[in-house]
């Protein structure tokens, strides 16, 4: 046992921007299933590009609270669910319910 990586057991790693990338269209993969609307192809890669960038300047917080989606789930209503509501045309109180069903929060 090495004392010295004791502390470093429970330090998470910042992901990189490729699987940031993924986890964000993941998700909001999932939503756009879960609202059952079809949304044109170019207000998808926008609102990927959106969810990355927001996710990109808040990185160290949701990397240090990643284990509570509920509060990660609270985050995206504040902060992302509001724009990509406008982009894509919909209600944002039936959007960030269809996040929060696919996300687990």
């Amino acid at each position: 046992m090495n004392p010295m990586n004791n502390n470093m057991k429970h330090k998470q790693e910042l992901p990189t921007a490729r699987k940031i990338r993924r986890s964000c269209s993941r998700e909001l993969y999932r939503t756009r299933k879960k609202i059952n609307k079809w949304i044109a192809p170019e207000l998808v890669e926008k609102a990927d590009e959106l969810y990355f960038k927001k996710v990109a300047l808040n990185l160290l917080w949701i990397v240090e609270n990643g284990s509570n989606r509920k509060l990660l789930a609270d985050w995206w209503d504040e902060n992302v669910c509001p724009e990509i509501a406008e982009l894509w045309s919909v209600d944002p109180p039936l959007l960030a319910k269809a996040f929060r069903d696919s996300f687990g929060g």
